[in-house]
């Protein structure tokens, strides 16, 4: 027993050394861990863990009462000594079977977490990069309606100064309307006062050529 826990904390050792480096060595351990963990082999794990474990105990427990014997005693027995030795050595090897187990497992749930923590920085990169190209785009449009709104603001200022010079050119017309209506109502008084004139006018004529008349046929009877 002692010489196969040799060999597996042995291939433990080895395991972790080659688990600290990055090699080929390395994914092939990883994908084979990742197996491992699936299906069955969870379940054979913790059955040898606890196997180990117990025997482990029992090693412990002989070789405390082997201890209480040499106390009560007063003497250390030459076999006691070899099978003390003997249990300590186990105790230490299974113990380390245990240790360096729990340190493999560690060192790949690690290295899994730290392998799908890169896959996700990787994946925000990517968004990243995609989201500051629709951001550099967004940019884009942004300052094209920027501009233009400038130049509908430009054009806005000139259709109100339009708008203003026409407003007044409305209001001089206006202003010449109203002058050219007066000046046509004080044209309209003088061409009636004329039109009396004219009438008095021939009226007085009128007066006269019957005036003359009248003394004509007087002298020719």
């Amino acid at each position: 027993m002692q010489n196969l826990l040799f060999a597996v904390v042995l291939f433990e050792v080895v395991v972790i050394m080659a688990l600290s480096f990055k090699t080929p060595i390395r994914k092939l351990l990883i994908m084979s861990l990742d197996r491992t963990k699936r299906g069955r082999g969870p379940v054979v794990i913790q059955t040898v863990s606890a196997t180990i474990i117990v025997l482990l105990v029992a090693s412990v427990y002989n070789m405390m009462a082997i201890q209480k014997r040499w106390i009560e005693d007063g003497a250390v027995n030459p076999t006691d000594e070899v099978i003390m030795a003997k249990h300590l050595l186990e105790s230490t090897l299974m113990g380390g079977f245990l240790f360096l187990g729990l340190m493999i497992d560690r060192l790949h749930h690690y290295m899994r977490e730290l392998r799908i923590r890169r896959k996700m920085m990787e994946v925000i990169k990517k968004e990243g990069a995609g989201l500051e190209g629709v951001k550099a785009r967004a940019l884009d449009e942004v300052k094209n309606l920027k501009e233009e709104i400038m130049s509908l603001q430009k054009r806005q200022e000139q259709l109100a100064s339009e708008l203003q010079g026409k407003a007044k050119e409305i209001h001089t017309e206006k202003t010449s309307a109203v002058a050219l209506q007066k000046q046509s109502g004080g044209f309209l008084i003088e061409f009636n006062r004329l039109l009396e004139e004219n009438q008095d006018l021939r009226n007085q004529l009128h007066t006269v050529d019957s005036k003359i008349s009248r003394s004509s046929i007087k002298k020719n009877t």
